[in-house]
């Protein structure tokens, strides 16, 4: 029985188109601050489609950070604001998996504040808005330069050298791009985006126990913050499963769907590793939840044409 069924399992494999590696939605963070660069908690971020009606919005926490999940692809006007605070505008560019990114500033007109001041902080805020702009735009020579810029008067800035390490990513410059992530983490230890860019650098390198590692620590900041709890779980299991860890992987598919039952990604992975590991039951459970909260999605096909071979082995 038990050698039927392993033979069953690698039919399945055949019949079903595996991705060579699991893949991420689309993960948007930010962080506003007040014009004292104090974070602003409770502002109200909209995210609105160009072209197009779609509409979504988040809050920030006591932090000042966001973190907005699952945007389709293409061209948003972001606008971050709170009464009494001010309001604020940028455009982005969204694409699956990581992006970089945003941050506001919200500074309400007449602040009191002496002049020169006044003056220098505006001159480095416009500083720091061509950083990112540069940094939006693909231009990571430039970016770098201008954030080191800003790190020299304010070598504490964590966010900084957070941009520099994701620019230096950006060229391939892994070492340099780890040792930036790494002081980043540095001045503010609990600093979950540095432990993702992190294990995403260490994947991309196929070093696959660090990146769980950096994953893991990402995932516990998160969560410690108050969020992200599914989104981590699941970033998690990607990184294990592309490593090959398919028992660890699996812990967390089941960390994100039990978090989020509403995560399709998180259940058709979930299957997917059930299949790998031989776990018939388990994987049919998973792509039939899958189907339930994305009929339409676009591993859909897929998982319709594929399931009722599993489902018949488990008649056998």
């Amino acid at each position: 029985m038990r050698t039927h069924l392993f033979r069953g399992a690698c039919a399945v494999a055949v019949v079903l188109t595996l991705a060579a590696s699991a893949f991420a939605q689309s993960v948007v963070r930010g962080k506003v601050q007040d014009a004292q660069g104090k974070p602003v908690d409770g502002a109200t971020i909209v995210f609105e489609a160009e072209g197009t009606n779609r509409k979504m919005q988040t809050k920030t926490d006591n932090k000042g950070e966001f973190l907005q999940v699952g945007l389709q692809s293409g061209g948003y006007q972001v606008t971050a604001s709170k009464d009494g605070v001010g309001t604020a505008t940028s455009k982005a560019n969204v694409r699956q998996g990581p992006n970089n990114p945003l941050a506001f500033t919200l500074a309400p007109a007449g602040a009191a504040t002496g002049v020169a001041d006044k003056a220098a902080a505006l001159k480095l805020q416009a500083l720091a808005g061509e950083a990112m702009a540069a940094l939006r735009a693909g231009n990571n020579d430039e970016a770098i330069a201008k954030f080191n810029e800003v790190i020299t008067q304010m070598p504490t800035c964590a966010d900084c050298h957070y941009n520099v390490a994701v620019a230096q990513a950006n060229k391939k410059d892994f070492a340099a791009a780890e040792a930036s992530y790494k002081k980043a983490i540095e001045l503010k230890p609990d600093n979950a985006d540095a432990y993702t860019g992190l294990a995403t650098l260490y994947n991309q390198q196929k070093k696959f126990d660090l990146a769980a590692e950096a994953s893991a620590n990402a995932s516990k900041y998160t969560t410690a913050a108050g969020g992200g709890g599914a989104e981590a779980s699941y970033n998690q299991g990607v990184i294990l499963f592309n490593g090959g860890k398919f028992a660890e992987a699996k812990a967390q598919f089941e960390a994100a769907t039990k978090a989020d039952p509403n995560h399709a990604l998180a259940q058709y992975q979930l299957g997917m590793t059930a299949l790998n590991l031989g776990q018939i039951q388990d994987a049919v459970n998973a792509l039939e939840a899958y189907l339930k909260v994305d009929p339409n999605g676009p591993k859909a096909a897929e998982v319709k044409a594929s399931l009722p071979a599993l489902q018949g082995m488990l008649k056998k």
